[in-house]
């Protein structure tokens, strides 16, 4: 797991996020997620700030980490 921080589209900081990896599957709350890369807006040491599963999977840890930077952006 590491921990980011969000950038707008002006590059301001805010935020943060958590980019976890599971290798099988994941049970978060009773539901099953495939292998593979996530992401959730997540404070270091604290539950994560959504109600909303994680995000995910993705291939790649770059790929989940490009993928939370576009949604600070708008883009998802």
């Amino acid at each position: 797991m590491s921990y980011h921080t969000f950038t707008d589209e002006d590059g301001n900081s805010f935020g943060s996020f958590e980019v976890f990896y599971d290798i099988k599957s994941l049970t978060l709350l009773g539901k099953e997620f495939g292998a593979g890369f996530y992401w959730w807006p997540c404070f270091p040491g604290c539950l994560p700030d959504t109600d909303d599963d994680p995000t995910g999977p993705f291939l790649t840890y770059a790929l989940a980490y490009q993928d939370a930077q576009d949604f600070a952006k708008g883009g998802n």
